[in-house]
């Protein structure tokens, strides 16, 4: 996953090349490859949400996702009771039984939470890692990377001859789609960015943000960073300091 947008120039010349020309000429996948990469350098908030919450639905059809009834559901709904809504942004929330050590957002409020994570963490642990993860939805960093991921998937429609349009992506590119989202690497500016609102965030709700260092301490010390919200969430010294200051 790349970490900044392409320039619509790079992606249009990437899809060229992808695609290839015929006598010289780009071909027609080429040309809607183009259209697409447009797309998704001016693709809308509103747009990036629809994406988002048909990715969504495609990801809970093949991730299995726990009843409300079990353990981990009900210590979700009850660590998450203060904030159902975000800053105008309505959050849905759903516990994946996976043993995967993972937790993301997207840009429809809709926050996923790993069996593997919960029983790892404590409840402010949790929560500072969601409110980590609500903070790149709601300071944009979602939206570029919703861009870059429809942009990346463009140039495999364009090979083959598809059409850009949103409402017209199959399940298997959807899934695909959102699997990009989850691993999505940010930026370090995007990771300190999140890191303080996560601490603004806890204060706000009355949740210990010292919890935001013990996060830190115990993802280093988990996997040797290979699981994937480790890798897709580096976790340095830098950061562990960055939220001490804020402290």
């Amino acid at each position: 996953m790349k970490k900044g947008l392409m320039s619509l120039a790079a992606i249009v010349v990437l899809s060229g090349s992808v695609t290839g020309c015929i006598n010289g000429n780009l071909n027609t996948a080429s040309l809607g490859a183009g259209m697409d990469a447009f797309k998704a350098v001016t693709l809308s908030e509103s747009d990036a949400k629809a994406l988002a919450a048909r990715a969504t639905q495609q990801m809970d059809q093949t991730n299995k996702v726990l009843s409300a009834s079990s353990k981990h559901s009900k210590r979700l709904t009850r660590l998450v009771k203060k904030f159902r809504n975000e800053d105008g942004l309505a959050l849905n929330f759903k516990v994946y039984g996976s043993n995967e050590m993972n937790a993301f957002a997207m840009a429809n409020g809709t926050v996923r939470v790993y069996q593997g994570l919960m029983n790892k963490l404590t409840d402010d642990e949790l929560r500072f890692v969601i409110g980590h993860e609500i903070g790149h939805v709601k300071l944009g960093h979602s939206l570029k990377a919703m861009r870059t991921a429809y942009a990346t998937s463009a140039l495999r429609k364009g090979a083959a001859s598809q059409g850009g349009d949103v409402a017209r992506l199959s399940g298997s590119q959807l899934g695909a789609l959102g699997e990009k989202l989850v691993n999505a690497q940010f930026s370090q500016s995007q990771e300190t960015d999140s890191d303080t609102y996560a601490v603004k965030f806890m204060k706000k709700y009355g949740f210990n943000p010292r919890a935001g260092l013990s996060v830190m301490e115990k993802f280093q010390k988990m996997d040797g960073g290979k699981s994937s919200m480790l890798s897709s969430h580096p976790a340095s010294g830098a950061r562990e300091k960055h939220i001490a200051r804020l402290l």
